[in-house]
């Protein structure tokens, strides 16, 4: 439709120098290009934590599937838990071990 012509650039200038004065103008354009830069940074740090992510699930469903480490009976008596040794049936006798000398 209407193009911006330079002249409506020249139009705008002026009325912003009005507006704001010469002095404040080129602290004004620092501080909005600090505010881009600082944007642009946010953006792309957060495209990279969305990939970060995106591969640590990938690598999830790599693993091995979830094993239960193993129960530690307790040994000692003075281990909270403790159970003695089921004593051998009466109609069991102990093996005696011999010396091999």
């Amino acid at each position: 439709m209407h193009a911006l012509k330079p002249w409506h650039i020249a139009v705008l200038v002026v009325v912003l120098i009005l507006l704001f004065g010469a002095k404040r103008l080129p602290d004004a354009a620092r501080s909005l290009g600090r505010s881009l830069r600082i944007i642009k940074a946010e953006t792309k740090s957060l495209a990279d934590d969305d990939k970060d992510l995106a591969e640590k699930a990938d690598a999830q469903h790599g693993r091995a599937p979830y094993q239960a480490e193993p129960v530690i009976e307790p040994t000692s008596v003075h281990q909270p838990g403790y159970q003695p040794p089921p004593a051998p049936a009466a109609d069991q006798q102990p093996q005696r071990v011999r010396d091999a000398n």
